[in-house]
């Protein structure tokens, strides 16, 4: 991403003359004036920036951005950002998406983006409902939702979108919501400093067809207790007066327990550098349901290959070796035939 001297820009700067256009009370609001305050910060220019999204409520996005940007088709968001910041590693690119359009229809693209780590921000909006369409299941819906699509209660196992990115090999992996703007702003910066591919997984209140889906979670008066707040490098603790931690137990698997009944020294020292994915995985499963505690932050952040600087390195690299490309003997090479 770009790291050249800009201007310094404001709020207004980064945001368009359109009419925002959700419904009152949409946890949306909440992202973009998050996202719209925090661009001046990060020392780059609106010139420079791209957002992209698919089809869904959270892809009004880019209109509401005074950047660059495209309202894309349903689930193409990454594969089309993946094109932008091939062509033009210079540029900031972002992808705005939801669970329905970044999971079902979209799901193909997402893991490839991911798993090349392309220096792209996926901010993946995850409210467990269709908005947009008025209130059917999603890919991310719990077992027996009752839906206008599943009337009697769904029988699909749901994703976990951090599973789904470590599992394609994520560089980095993170979790938000949408009732704290300064730990919004804060994951999005770590997601925008680092180089490759980030996941941000935001829980955002669908008010007219998922309402409280995340209460029990984010609810000012239930964060002490239901969120975990992993910080790198320190002891996984939680609760009002840290009494509770997350300890890993000779059975491999991660527990919730009293720090009083186990010790300081027995809780996890959360390590968001660790290269192998097996304790973020654990830790992005620590919940099974939206009533327990929950963990929140980022849970991988390493470094590794990016994919357009690859991508330029092979071409340097062929054209060192071949000599500058020539299209019309590329055309008239090996493999052609005629045809009559």
């Amino acid at each position: 991403m770009s790291t050249a001297q800009v201007a310094v820009t404001t709020k207004k700067d980064w945001t368009s003359d359109q009419e925002v256009r959700w419904c009152p009370g949409c946890g949306d609001y909440g992202i973009l004036l998050a996202v719209q305050q925090l661009m001046p910060e990060l020392g780059v220019a609106p010139e420079n920036t791209v957002f992209v999204s698919g089809i869904g409520c959270s892809s009004r996005f880019p209109y509401y951005m005074n950047t660059y940007g495209m309202h894309s088709i349903h689930g193409r968001a990454p594969a089309i950002a993946t094109g932008i910041a091939t062509a033009r590693p210079d540029l900031d690119v972002w992808v705005i998406t939801g669970d329905g359009d970044g999971l079902s229809i979209g799901g193909n693209h997402l893991i490839h983006a991911l798993r090349r780590n392309v220096n792209i921000n996926i901010l993946l909006f995850n409210n467990r409902i269709y908005g947009l369409t008025k209130g059917q299941y999603s890919p991310t819906s719990e077992v027996g939702k009752v839906t206008k699509s599943t009337p009697v209660g769904s029988v699909d196992a749901p994703f976990n979108p951090l599973s789904v990115a470590l599992g394609a090999e994520a560089s980095f992996v993170a979790r938000t919501h949408d009732l704290d703007r300064k730990h919004m702003q804060e994951t999005f910066r770590a997601a925008h400093a680092h180089n490759g591919a980030s996941f941000v997984e935001i829980y955002q209140n669908c008010n007219v067809f998922n309402d409280g889906q995340f209460s029990d979670i984010t609810k000012k008066t239930n964060r002490e207790n239901m969120m975990i707040d992993l910080v790198h490098g320190e002891p996984i603790l939680f609760g009002p007066d840290r009494e509770r931690g997350v300890m890993q137990g000779t059975d491999g698997f991660l527990h919730i327990v009293e720090v009083a009944d186990v010790g300081l020294d027995q809780i996890l020292i959360h390590d968001e550098k660790n290269d192998r994915p097996s304790l973020a995985f654990a830790l992005a499963r620590l919940n099974d349901d939206d009533h327990s505690p929950t963990p929140f932050g980022v849970f991988r952040n390493i470094q590794r290959s990016e994919y357009a600087q690859a991508v330029s390195d092979q071409v340097v690299a062929a054209s060192e070796r071949r000599g500058p490309g020539d299209l019309g003997e590329l055309l008239a090479s090996n493999g052609t035939w005629t045809v009559g």
